[in-house]
């Protein structure tokens, strides 16, 4: 009777305890706020010239109370935070915290942690193999009556067993130092795959650097994604080009690229990446004119008043168009400067790659296609005598559609690489490209001829005459087009007046819309020469100089 009173007693005494802690746990968890995982990743990237938009996800149960996005580089923009969720989460307050990494527990680990144990693991238990193998190597010199400092006891010599125990020795020894040599490959093997994995450890987890870590207060009621997405300067991307030409065809290919690269201390592993040529720093807003004041001047001051002033003149305030100038010019110093030449477009234009990119976060240039553009060209031989007897084969074709910001551009003729240029966005609808040297085409200025003398009534306007003449010679086995190119003069002065005589009359006079500018088009069949000429007749007066420029 006793016995089954006391484990009654003992029974309730445990069911009083389990009842206590079932009701503890329900006040804390009733008293303490739920909080959501903090593990986020990256799901795209928009990358602008010299900066980019990072967006972030993080999925919360239902019930929680915050979230958490650690490991965040610490050279975000935090104005630029943002933070967003689906209907059934509140979004309250954020709260930023920056932080040395290591003092992070979260942020001091690093995903390559497993593998690099697991090699040092393997690594370990080869060096103890080996450090055995030395232990019997050195039993083994020491039976064998080596010096005294080796290990082991020297066996006394039995004549009958000479011959195995020689035999026995010989073949462990050789085993021994056999299985060192192969341990000691397989440890160089584990190096070599080891020592990448520091080194990126270290890159990415960095030496002393801060991270940042963004706390946002919810109310989630059921399971969903929270998003943010923040702003980071010195990640960009450039426009490169690869124009191919095919002389057989006539035939152009532009192909273009896109540069990207960013150290922000972040990799961007899988993401979706947007190039756009928007300019997020760029200033919002223009200047505004200032009021354009006239006036007459004042007359000027007596000398006496001015060595002698009846009483000190009250400081003047500065006139609106001179205080204007002063703010306009101080606005000028402190303005940021922003190196946007190459974006300066009118509207921006956001080119989304279809697949998933690695950016890694040391500089590295990542190399992405954007897209081509094929044409057929014009192609012709164009040549400046005056300036270099040289001819260089162009390819004319329309203006590709779209927004093309300028690059650097790597020429290719019919499979061969011609050199380097630069993607500049043609100000018409056509498109020059220029593809090197045309060896083939000859040409040649003959020496200028350069006449004065005297005209007009009674001699009182001066002429000069300048006679020019180019010959050009097509040494290829078919035809081809020849461009010449002459610089006319063009008076600027009244008093100056020009007149100017060319055979063949020119295909343009204003080549290029630039007045003065005459243009030559000549066909060519194999082996022809065709010469031009240019005789321009300046008259001015007399008593005046020329300037020429």
């Amino acid at each position: 009777m006793k016995a089954s009173t006391s484990a009654l007693l003992r029974a309730t005494a445990g069911a009083a305890v389990l009842l206590v802690l079932s009701l503890s746990a329900q006040g804390q968890a009733t008293t303490q706020p739920a909080t959501a995982a903090t593990d986020s990743r990256i799901t795209q990237v928009k990358v602008y010239p010299g900066s980019a938009t990072v967006e972030r996800v993080a999925r919360v149960a239902a019930g929680a109370r915050s979230v958490t996005f650690a490991c965040l580089p610490a050279g975000l923009d935090v104005q630029s935070l943002q933070v967003s969720a689906d209907a059934s989460v509140r979004i309250g307050e954020t709260s930023v915290l920056s932080e040395q990494r290591e003092l992070s527990a979260r942020c001091s680990t690093s995903p390559l942690d497993g593998r690099i144990r697991e090699l040092e693991d393997q690594k370990a238990a080869l060096q103890a193999e080996t450090d055995a193998l030395g232990m019997v190597t050195g039993y083994l010199k020491g039976l064998a009556g080596g010096s005294g400092d080796a290990p082991g006891a020297r066996a006394p010599m039995d004549a009958r067993n000479l011959a195995a125990m020689t035999e026995a020795m010989r073949r462990t020894g050789q085993d021994s130092l056999l299985k060192q040599h192969q341990i000691q490959r397989k440890q160089a093997e584990i190096d070599r795959q080891l020592n990448p994995l520091l080194a990126e450890r270290t890159r990415t987890q960095g030496n002393g650097g801060q991270v940042t870590a963004v706390t946002v207060t919810l109310a989630a009621g059921a399971d969903a994604d929270v998003k943010l997405s923040y702003q980071v300067n010195g990640p960009g991307w450039t426009p490169t080009y690869r124009a191919l030409l095919d002389t057989t065809t006539r035939k152009v290919r532009i192909e273009r690229q896109a540069l990207v690269a960013q150290a922000t201390g972040e990799d961007w592993r899988g993401v979706k990446l947007v190039l756009s040529t928007g300019q997020p720093r760029r200033e919002t807003t223009g200047r505004l004119p200032t009021a354009w004041r006239i006036g007459i001047e004042p007359p000027p001051r007596p000398l006496a008043e001015m060595a002698y002033p009846s009483a000190p003149a009250a400081a003047m305030a500065p006139s609106p168009i001179m205080a204007g100038k002063s703010m306009d010019s101080r606005e000028r110093r402190t303005e940021p400067l922003f190196d946007v030449s190459v974006f300066d477009n009118s509207f921006a234009t956001e080119f989304s790659v279809p697949q998933a990119i690695d950016v890694p976060s040391n500089g590295q240039r990542v190399t992405m296609a954007l897209g081509q553009h094929e044409d057929t060209a014009k192609l012709a031989a164009r040549t400046s005598p005056r300036v270099d007897a040289s001819a260089f084969l162009v390819a004319e074709l329309d203006q590709p559609a779209g927004v093309w910001p300028a690059g650097p551009m790597q020429l290719y003729r019919d499979g061969a690489f011609v050199g380097s240029g630069r993607w500049n966005a043609p100000t018409d609808a056509r498109l020059t490209l220029s593809f090197g040297r045309d060896e083939l085409v000859r040409v040649q200025a003959e020496p200028e001829r350069d006449n004065q003398g005297t005209g007009g009534f009674a001699g009182s306007r001066a002429e000069r005459k300048v006679q020019r003449a180019y010959v050009v010679e097509n040494r290829h086995r078919t035809p081809i087009a020849v461009q010449v190119l002459e610089a006319a003069p063009v008076s600027v002065d009244e008093k100056v007046r020009v007149a100017s005589e060319f055979s063949p009359q020119p295909a343009e006079l204003a080549w290029n819309k630039q007045p003065g500018l005459a243009m030559w088009q000549l066909d060519l069949a194999a082996g022809q020469t065709a010469r031009v000429t240019a005789d321009y007749t300046i008259g001015y007066p007399k008593d005046a100089r020329l300037q020429m420029r």
